[in-house]
Formats: structure tokens, C-alpha cells, sequence
């Protein structure tokens, strides 16, 4: 994509310059949107692993600027998930690709090596004021834009912007405080020790395993993550009253990762202990804000759902600001960050919350439920979808959102079995595959031309569905006729796509609709919808403050 011409406006302001602001600020800048990022923080503090397990299409957002495949080929690739009862294997899972996706189903790879490479991205382009030891006191918003009131070494100080994207972390109550929000939820007594282990463990290199019961932590739980540089992430469940200095001083931690590692040389880079919470907003936004990553929602780290989807928000976020600012769609069309992002927030909270109930179970019922799911799941197969120790990420389907134009067969029978993709359907994401379009060199990537703007594929009349798409909008729409972009069949495969029929994809990948393709009305109303023209639904009223 050619970024747009730069826009003539006070700059959106991202709160926060951890991996969501960072992305927040890069896709922004993408479509010409001026960016200043503020954090309280002096400087970047590049301190442990934290977030390490980056999904598929969350890579494919970062390669839409620039950095997706540096943090894929600086990260480890994984394509098994191994659960065990005790020593005996329950499940081994792989993962579908309904395309055929640049990136891997997921890569290990540190927060902090992660945020090096969005720096680097972020220094390369003009258009985004990263200002440390910018601590933020005061959001004051009125009809046209947001001050934003900041405490610096040098005193204090006010900046205007057209619209605010909240990241400030999981830690950013102040920040919910000033915007009014609440963050109700609850938190989970028992805690986990997390260290960094640097050994050579080979045999583990390329899975990630998860192990109920091990004779090594009796009773709990014990996850194993690789990473780069021969490092292993290593989360154990630990009783709440855990005390690691004492652990630590007591030799009681060496005999701890003795019995994983063995008589392996091994060095600990970096160790915390956890208590993990279930917690959301209950707004997304607030007025010219908009709230996202673990300011929004805290989830439990089982199913690696808490970056990537804080990345997936503001994906979500920057195109409508900047549709909005640039007049291709309403500024109503940010209601429905609100209506998709807080559904997917749900999702994800219900999902993780059953994991941690199943991990981490609540009464003597649960408990004993608990152990005779796992014993029955070592001989019968049936018993083995009862084991829960994280659905791993996937993306949120929007298949109920405003935006959305369903279709009266083309609908999503339900959540489809761990590691396999949904049919394609309105509302789920396209998959990636191989493209040739006329003027572009080579062979493209769906995901690349989809997120130039509004995408029309057709199976029918390439000309009558191009004049439908682009009545009524001023935004980017382009129109292209798969048997021309698709000599393969492959996509025309992995989409289901009939004959005559329109399928209207947002910036984001998201399908918007299927429509008939000579029913230009039809085409031109799922393209103003999925652009927000005629969404009914909104967020809840802001509370600006005086």
C-alpha cells in the first residue's frame, strides 16, 4: 500500500508505548493519520519474556507495517500443542490453514525483542512523536477534539488531538478513572511462577507442551513454552502464599527446574511470580477515545489471548479513526469499535475464565470433575475435548456486528473443533493466499490488497459490481474479478465463492458481505454499511469532562 497523503490535523494521541500503542502508532501512520505516542515511563525498559506468543494473523497485521516477518524470523516457530496427564500424552494438536499464510499458526519471541522492532519501525516514520516521561493527568474533551494535560520533568503541559487511543496497560487505572470507566471482574487466588531458562533442551524446540499433574508439581500445573536463543518459558502453578526469595535462597528453585531440565547446564535470564485476572471495561468508547489492550480487558495468559488480541483492537481502531478523519465514513462508524471489540473481549474472557476454572478449580465438585475428566480422557477419545488447558488465539469472528450484512445460508455453525478454521462466511476473516493483480509486480498476498481499503471480489461482472461499490462513498474501493486475481482456484477454493456472487472485505480482512453481483443497490448498501453508514448500533454516551 502507498500511504495516503498526510493529513492536515492535530495528531491522534496513543496512550501508552508498549506492543499495542506501539501498533496503534504504525497503523495510524499507515494511512496518513500524524501520530504522537506518550508514556509515563523515562524510556523503554526492556526487562523478561512477558507476552511471548504472537499468533498467525496477528504477524500479518505487524507485515502490513513492515514488521511482521522480523518478528517471525527472530522468533521460534511452533505448529503442536502437547497436553499431558501426569506423564501420559492426552492430546497433540496441530493447525489448519484454510489459505496458505505467510506466517507460521504461532512464534514464540519476547515482548521486549518484539517492542525493539516496532521502535525501529516506529524511527523510520516521520509522522509518528514518540515523547517519554510524558505522564498523562487530565483528558478534557469537547465537539471538536481531546486535550490532553501531561506532567513532565519540565512541568506540565497540554496537547490537542482529534481522537485518543488508550493503551496504557494493565496497570492505567488513572487513566480509566479520568474517562470514567469501570474494570469489574475478578482476580484468581492461586499464582504462577514464571522464569526464563536458557539450557539446551533440543527435544522441546519447536512445541509447546502443557502438563496436568507432573510428579515434579504435584497437584498443579506446569506449562512449557520455547523461545529463542535456547530459552524455555516455563510457567508453574504455585500455592498463593509462594514465596520466590525464599525459594531462590533454599536451593528449593534449582531442584524445581532440575526436575524439567535435568542434568542440563541451564541459567535462569529472568523469573516473577503471577496472579492472573478476568476483567473488562465497560466501555470501549468514550467519546473521541477509544480504549484498548489490557486497559480494556485482563485476561488469563492460557490460549496467549491478551496481546494479540490488544493488537487486533487497535487494527480496529486506526482504520475507522482514519476513515473517519479522512471523510470516507462517518464518525458514527467508531460506534462499532465499541459493539466488535467488547464482543471480542467477552469471547476471550469466557474462554480463558474456563480454562482457569479447569486449571484452577474453585470447589470440591469442580475439583473432583476436574480429575475424572482427566483420568477417563487417558482411554477414551471422547473424554480428551473435555480437557481444557487453553483454546488457543484465534481471531474474532464479527459475524453479529452493525457492519456486517449477513447472508441468509452463508452463516458460522458454531466454534469449529481446537486448530481449525471457520467456514468463510460474513464476518469471519479471509484467509491468506497467493493473488495476481494486473499492475503489481510479481505475485501478491490477499492480506496485502485488502488492507488498501474497501476489496470487492466477483464471480460475476467485474464492471456493473465496481460502479455499485463505489456508489455513494468517497473511501478507497476496489473491485477485482477472482478468476482474474485467482488462476489457481485456490482462493476461489478456500472462500467457497459461487457463481454471481460479491464479497465485500474491510480493511481489516474481515468479510462485510455476499452479495449477488448484478444487484448493484445490494453491493452499494453492504459497502456503505460495513463502512458505517447505516449502522444501527452505539457505544454508550461519553462522559467528557469539564
Amino acid at each position: 500500500m502507498t500511504t495516503p497523503t498526510a493529513l492536515e490535523t492535530d495528531p491522534v494521541v496513543v496512550i501508552g508505548a508498549g506492543p499495542v500503542g506501539q501498533s496503534a502508532a504504525l497503523l495510524l501512520a499507515r494511512w496518513g493519520v500524524p501520530v504522537t505516542v506518550l508514556d509515563a515511563r523515562p524510556r523503554r525498559d526492556l526487562i523478561g519474556s512477558k507476552a511471548i506468543c504472537q499468533q498467525r494473523d496477528v504477524l500479518d497485521i505487524w507485515e502490513a507495517v513492515g514488521a511482521g516477518r522480523r518478528i517471525s524470523d527472530a522468533g521460534v516457530t511452533w505448529d503442536v500443542a502437547r497436553t499431558y496427564y501426569r506423564d501420559r500424552e492426552l492430546i497433540c494438536q496441530t493447525f489448519t490453514d484454510r489459505g496458505r499464510s505467510l506466517f507460521p499458526p504461532f512464534v514464540n519471541i519476547s515482548q521486549s525483542r518484539t517492542e525493539e522492532i516496532l521502535d525501529e519501525q516506529i524511527a523510520a516514520v516521520a509522522s509518528v512523536d514518540v515523547r517519554w516521561a510524558h505522564e498523562v493527568i487530565d483528558v478534557v474533551q469537547d465537539r471538536d477534539g481531546v486535550t490532553i494535560r501531561c506532567r513532565t520533568p519540565d512541568g506540565a503541559g497540554a496537547l490537542r488531538a482529534s481522537y485518543v487511543i488508550a493503551c496504557a496497560g494493565a496497570r492505567g487505572d488513572e487513566v480509566r478513572q479520568m474517562l470514567g470507566l469501570s474494570f469489574d471482574g475478578r482476580s484468581f487466588d492461586d499464582h504462577f511462577l514464571i522464569c526464563d531458562i536458557r539450557a539446551d533442551l533440543g527435544h522441546w524446540a519447536n512445541e509447546r507442551r502443557f502438563f496436568f499433574d507432573p510428579e515434579w508439581n504435584p497437584g498443579r500445573q506446569v506449562l512449557i513454552h520455547p523461545c529463542p536463543d535456547s530459552t524455555f518459558r516455563i510457567d508453574w502453578q504455585v500455592p498463593a502464599d509462594f514465596d520466590l526469595d525464599a525459594e531462590r535462597d533454599s536451593g528449593a528453585l534449582d531442584h524445581r527446574i532440575r526436575q524439567i531440565v535435568g542434568g542440563h547446564p541451564y541459567e535462569v535470564v529472568w523469573s516473577s511470580v503471577y496472579r492472573f485476572h478476568a476483567r473488562r471495561v465497560d466501555r470501549m468508547r468514550v467519546g473521541r477515545v477509544l480504549v484498548a489492550g489490557d486497559l480494556a480487558h485482563l485476561v488469563a495468559p492460557f490460549g496467549a489471548r491478551g496481546l494479540n488480541s490488544g493488537v487486533a483492537d487497535v487494527e480496529n481502531a486506526a482504520w475507522k479513526i482514519a476513515f473517519a478523519l479522512r471523510g470516507w465514513a462517518p464518525p458514527a462508524v467508531l460506534d462499532s469499535y465499541h459493539t466488535e471489540r467488547i464482543a471480542a473481549a467477552d469471547e476471550n474472557l469466557a474462554v480463558t475464565s474456563a480454562t482457569m476454572d479447569f486449571l484452577v478449580p474453585q470447589t470440591e465438585a469442580s475439583r473432583l470433575r476436574r480429575t475424572d475428566v482427566l483420568r477417563r480422557a487417558l482411554t477414551d477419545p471422547a473424554a480428551r475435548a473435555e480437557v481444557d488447558s487453553g483454546r488457543l488465539c484465534e481471531p474474532f469472528w464479527y459475524v453479529d456486528s452493525p457492519l456486517t450484512t449477513p447472508h441468509p445460508s452463508r452463516v458460522l455453525p458454531g466454534r469449529p473443533s481446537r486448530g481449525q478454521d471457520p467456514p468463510v462466511v460474513p464476518g469471519v476473516l479471509v484467509p491468506d493466499v497467493p493473488v495476481t493483480v494486473d499492475g503489481a509486480p510479481g505475485v501478491s498476498r490477499l492480506r496485502e490488497i485488502v488492507r488498501d481499503g474497501i476489496l470487492v471480489l466477483t464471480t460475476g461482472e467485474v464492471a456493473a459490481v465496481k460502479a455499485g461499490a463505489n456508489r455513494g462513498t468517497g473511501a478507497p474501493v476496489r473491485a477485482l474479478a477472482l478468476p482474474d486475481i485467482d488462476p489457481t482456484g485456490l482462493l476461489t477454493a478456500a472462500i467457497e465463492a459461487g457463481p454471481g456472487e460479491a464479497w465485500v472485505i474491510r480493511p481489516d480482512g474481515h468479510v462485510a458481505a455476499v452479495v449477488d453481483s448484478g444487484d448493484g443497490p445490494a453491493v452499494s448498501a453492504a459497502v456503505r454499511r460495513a463502512l458505517g453508514f447505516t449502522a444501527g448500533a452505539s457505544a454508550p454516551p461519553a462522559r467528557a469532562r469539564a
